[in-house]
């Protein structure tokens, strides 16, 4: 397979995922809050579920680079998908 077909199926099963963290983010929101202590509660209800969301809250809340807050993010969901 192609690195352009890989990096497409890679994006694809990603935003599967994250339509499924978002469609139970009531369920997955207590795993995400024991990963990133340091969002605050009003952090969670902006976040919803929402990768980008998620992403930039990291980010400002930790310090991080944007590519280094998306790894995590996509670790912590294929994390889920072992569960």
């Amino acid at each position: 397979m192609a690195a352009t077909a890989r990096l497409k199926t890679v994006r694809k099963d990603n935003a599967m995922n994250w339509d499924q963290v978002e469609g139970k983010w009531k369920q997955f929101a207590g795993s995400a809050r024991e990963r990133w202590g340091k969002l605050t509660h009003d952090d969670w209800q902006v976040i919803g579920g929402k990768k980008d969301q998620l992403v930039g809250r990291i980010q400002e809340r930790y310090g991080i680079a944007k590519t280094e807050a998306e790894k995590q993010a996509d670790e912590w969901s294929r994390a889920l998908n072992k569960l």
